[in-house]
């Protein structure tokens, strides 16, 4: 079965697309070799995805499925290896989670919004 078609079957990518680019992009490995879309996976391999800020995702091929499944059977086709962060890589993302810039929605501000800013202004009504 493609890689490809595998990670978006077990959920760990939204879609096939997705799934494709990374492999693309040298992202996902598959039994320590950069994997194209187009490779073959097979129960017993190891996969290792890298994810956001470094982090990478290792999980084993345990079964196989040819046809989406729901999502909760769909996390019986791996097990995830991936060792738990440690101390300071979870302070990191902490502090990754709060410097990261502040979304400001487009318009004009919605009725929360207009309260926060209320209550920011220390004019709570």
């Amino acid at each position: 079965m493609r890689v490809d078609v595998w990670l978006d079957v077990a959920c760990l990518f939204k879609t096939r697309s997705e799934a494709q680019r990374a492999c693309q992009a040298g992202r996902v490995e598959v039994n320590g070799q950069r994997a194209r879309p187009h490779r073959e996976v097979r129960a017993g391999d190891e996969v290792v995805i890298a994810r956001g800020h470094g982090h990478r995702q290792r999980v084993v091929v345990v079964g196989l499925a040819e046809r989406h499944i729901p999502k909760a059977d769909a996390r019986l086709l791996y097990r995830d290896t991936t060792p738990p962060p440690s101390p300071e890589a979870k302070a990191w993302r902490q502090v990754e989670a709060l410097s990261r810039p502040v979304r400001l929605s487009a318009g004009a501000p919605g009725k929360r919004d207009r309260r926060a800013l209320r209550r920011l202004k220390g004019r709570d009504d």
